[in-house]
């Protein structure tokens, strides 16, 4: 079953020339009512009326997370205040968030793409629907709870945290579709195992993403669960969940909802638009964001594009899995994290020195972080309780700024290796458990 047969299903002359009339509407925007574009453009020597092909959107400049940061907090909006109706955020690099606005019709589209990755995926009206993102300022809850709400689904909004809630929700209420991260799917699986639940639940869909996973960890998924695993892709910066998602029929690849969404690839070292087939950099162009639009932003995820049409009648190109990324940003249970953010904690805390390194492990099926710090030699050689003490309060201030319960171990001064180049602040544990 299509969503929206029309537009997932259109030519690809047609599709180019939709893409073309609303690019030129958002340059336009972009140009007019935020500073930031029209100065931007400027400098590259570029003006809305430049624009006469998709090939021209290689003129205009990129637009990259530090652009959002240093604008904070609505500097990139392109519409007034009182039409903006929604606000999330995601994570910035220095414990400062990007904020991202939506008006009435933003919303109703990012409802709209993403009931399209929801049918994609297999849901129905006939599914009852267990939400297990962050309902928070984090836009995977609530992206995914309305479009299943708009293709007709039971919609349980059971948020994160409590797995043996969620659980008993399952078993109580029958919970056929399942929208989480793919490790924390693992990590109910495992818990549904221990407590002789396998088989017992009615799951039939998976619908994960919000961080990277394997082959191998689908088919481990779907063989706990019993369910059709599919991966979905999305980003706060440009709508949030909805960008684009597999077919279950095929798999191959994730659907672009490209009368929406631009998509190019690039090399990240020469930024040289790159062909079908290539892999390199995505990057964004929104068409019809109204409250933010975003020209040409670079996601720094890598990955390739495949304009061939899809076997389940979709039309539109498809992305690959990302498996990595250009910057050193790690996705630890769906939230975004820069060891700059935790420099940057760390600065504010006087016991502490400016080495630290961040452990990435995994626990059973989650994947958990350790901040190992550095303390003067004052506080290291002080009794037990107060070193507990440093602690718990290092570990606070790091869960305000990250988002996210972490472990942190103490260290004495000189332990963290140093470095006359750039620093190597991670160590990832995670292939070898």
């Amino acid at each position: 079953m299509i969503w929206d047969m029309k537009h997932e299903s259109m030519s690809r002359s047609e599709l180019e020339a939709l893409q073309l009339g609303r690019l030129k509407n958002t340059v336009s925007r972009c140009y007019d009512l935020a500073p930031h574009y029209e100065n931007a453009m400027d400098k590259a020597g570029v003006r809305p009326c430049d624009i006469h092909s998709l090939a021209d959107l290689r003129k205009l400049p990129f637009t990259v997370k530090d652009d959002l940061r240093s604008n904070y907090p609505y500097g990139l909006f392109a519409v007034p205040m009182k039409e903006v109706v929604r606000m999330h955020t995601s994570t910035g690099t220095t414990g400062k968030p990007t904020l991202v606005g939506y008006t009435r019709n933003d919303l109703e589209i990012w409802t709209e793409i993403c009931a399209r990755i929801i049918t994609a995926a297999g849901v129905t009206s006939d599914d009852i629907a267990q939400i297990a993102f962050n309902y928070g300022l984090f836009t995977g809850g609530l992206g995914m709870h309305q479009g299943m709400e708009r293709v007709g689904a039971s919609v349980i909004p059971a948020s994160t945290g409590n797995t043996h809630r969620h659980l008993t929700l399952m078993q109580d209420f029958g919970t056929t579709a399942l929208a989480c991260t793919p490790s924390y799917a693992l990590h109910l699986a495992d818990e549904a195992d221990e407590q002789g639940m396998r088989g017992k639940l009615n799951l039939k869909w998976g619908l994960f993403g919000a961080e990277p996973w394997t082959e191998q960890m689908r088919t481990e998924i779907e063989a706990k669960l019993g369910l059709c695993a599919t991966d979905n892709y999305g980003l706060s910066e440009v709508i949030g969940p909805g960008v684009s998602g597999e077919c279950h029929e095929y798999r191959d690849g994730m659907h672009i909802a490209e009368d929406h969404f631009l998509v190019e690839i690039i090399d990240p070292e020469t930024l040289e638009t790159l062909d079908y087939g290539k892999q390199g950099e995505l990057v964004i162009t929104t068409l019809t964001k109204e409250a933010m639009p975003v020209l040409r932003y670079r996601t720094g995820d890598i990955t390739r594009l495949n304009p061939e049409p899809c076997k389940c009648g979709r039309t539109l190109a498809r992305m690959e899995k990302v498996t990595s990324r250009t910057d050193d940003m790690l996705i630890i249970r769906g939230v975004n994290i820069f060891p700059s953010q935790v420099e940057s904690a760390l600065l504010e805390i006087e016991e502490t020195q400016p080495h630290y390194m961040l452990v990435v492990y995994r626990e059973g099926a989650l994947d958990g972080l350790e901040v190992w710090v550095e303390v003067s030699e004052t506080l290291f050689s002080d009794e037990m309780k107060e070193l507990r003490r440093t602690e718990e309060r290092i570990a606070k201030k790091l869960e305000s700024v990250l988002d996210l319960s972490v472990k942190v171990k103490l260290v004495e001064p000189r332990t963290i290796a140093r470095s006359e180049g750039k620093a190597n602040r991670v160590i990832d544990l995670r292939e070898e458990q």
